[in-house]
């Protein structure tokens, strides 16, 4: 059968979408790689972290990246996860630092955009920022030839901050700055005490999983396994 005919047969095959819009934590995407192998077969795990980023930027972005006509209704979960620079001190990093009233207006901000394009409350998650580990964070900067930019306690604050935010309008949040310290020795989380490390990735995406999994199990996989192909008559299993 040529393939223009084949083509012509078969419906499209269109991948259900699970996009991560993000800061740096999103774009290093150990985390996402995790998730996306998981959903080989039923979505494409589509990332959009954005190294540096925060609310103040994103909420700015997130109209370019999903609308009615690219790709709102066949996106299944949307993971908002940002706070990281956010946090960051105003009198040290005022280039990133944005006030705590304004962090949560912009993410309820994203999420009533989202619902106007049709990504309902149940499809979207809200990530806390992770917590940061100060002495590990600070030799980083130092050797930037900075001072401490961040503390994990106003960090805490805009964790909080999310968590709100989610409760207020609705959403899943998983609240990575609590779940970590619950381990109380959580410097192992992070590779440099803000970023994370390949154990804070597998934590990430197993905590994250559990909520997937329930909002995407009834998705079915794409395509029948192979052995249940019909070798002697391919295109009654595959168009």
């Amino acid at each position: 059968m040529a393939l223009a005919e084949a083509g012509a047969r078969g419906r499209l095959l269109l991948w259900p979408r699970v996009v991560l819009f993000g800061d740096s934590i999103t774009e290093e995407n150990g985390w996402g790689a995790s998730l996306a192998e998981r959903l080989v077969r039923k979505c494409d795990v589509v990332n959009r972290g954005l190294s540096g980023y925060n609310t103040r930027w994103a909420k700015l972005i997130l109209p370019r990246l999903i609308s009615k006509s690219t790709g709102a209704e066949s996106t299944v979960v949307v993971t908002i996860f940002f706070g990281a620079n956010d946090s960051a001190l105003k009198d040290l990093n005022p280039k990133q630092h944005v006030p705590l009233e304004e962090y949560a207006a912009n993410l309820k901000s994203m999420i009533q955009y989202l619902k106007s394009v049709d990504v309902t409350e149940d499809r979207i998650i809200l990530i806390t920022p992770p917590p940061l580990q100060e002495s590990a964070w600070e030799k980083t900067c130092l050797a930037k030839g900075d001072k401490l930019n961040r503390r994990n306690a106003t960090t805490g604050e805009y964790a909080q901050a999310c968590v709100q935010v989610a409760r207020d309008c609705g959403t899943d949040v998983l609240d990575l700055w609590t779940l970590m310290q619950k381990n109380q020795d959580f410097s192992s989380y992070l590779s440099d005490g803000l970023h994370l490390s390949t154990k804070g990735n597998s934590f990430l995406a197993a905590q994250l999983w559990s909520c997937l999994e329930k909002k995407l199990s009834a998705l079915p996989s794409l395509l029948p396994y192979w052995r249940d192909v019909d070798h002697t008559n391919p295109e009654a299993s595959l168009l």
